[in-house]
């Protein structure tokens, strides 16, 4: 079980400005992960530290984001004015979820730039970035390893997710306790005042700095 990625989705002034944005904050290159056929989506995305990733993501003018809870998700909270949308975590085998949740995981895609595809499989969505935007969502990585995003190498970490939310609902969510710490990630929650879900990312720069986003 590993804390994979953190979804952030532009605002209104689109993808490509919130990105510039990120990487000046951060001091690191953004790469353009290519489109979600699928949920009408696009996004880029920064390799970090751990093997994880940023991933800033918008809906495209496109059928599959009528359709796909994903794109919904990413183009409700754009009308919203962006900001942070979701974190992910990567399991081994995403069998123990489909049985919990009494369905099956439904199959993600990305198309590169270079034309290489990515591939794994998805659930949770329903109860995380649709209804309680605290919780996760868990993946299982199809793809060869050399292909995910997080065999790139970052050097920029993340240290602490702040949440909105329940730390019990959470653990309950997960199937493990959450602490001071996750996966060598801090995580702070306090009791939400509107909806519930991820408020901040704290991350550590290549030259040391600290930055709250």
């Amino acid at each position: 079980m590993h804390l994979d990625s953190i979804s952030f989705a532009a605002g209104p002034d689109g993808l490509k400005a919130d990105v510039t944005k990120l990487s000046d904050l951060l001091g690191a290159k953004f790469r353009d992960g290519g489109v979600h056929p699928q949920f009408g989506t696009r996004n880029y995305i920064l390799p970090l530290a751990g093997k994880r990733y940023l991933e800033v993501v918008e809906v495209l003018d496109h059928p599959a984001a009528e359709k796909a809870l994903f794109g919904q998700a990413v183009r409700a909270r754009q009308e919203a004015g962006g900001g942070w949308l979701t974190w992910v975590i990567s399991v081994k085998d995403i069998g123990f979820y489909q049985e919990r949740l009494g369905r099956k995981a439904s199959l993600g895609q990305r198309r590169f730039p270079d034309g290489r595809l990515l591939e794994w499989h998805q659930i949770g969505l329903i109860e995380g970035i649709a209804a309680e935007r605290v919780l996760p969502y868990f993946i299982q990585w199809d793809s060869p390893a050399d292909v995910l995003p997080g065999a790139l190498k970052g050097n920029s970490s993340v240290s602490k997710l702040e949440l909105s939310g329940s730390r019990a609902r959470v653990s309950d969510w997960i199937g493990v306790e959450i602490g001071d710490t996750f996966d060598g990630v801090e995580f702070t929650f306090r009791s939400p005042n509107g909806q519930p879900g991820l408020d901040a990312v704290t991350f550590v720069t290549p030259d040391r700095r600290v930055v709250r986003i």
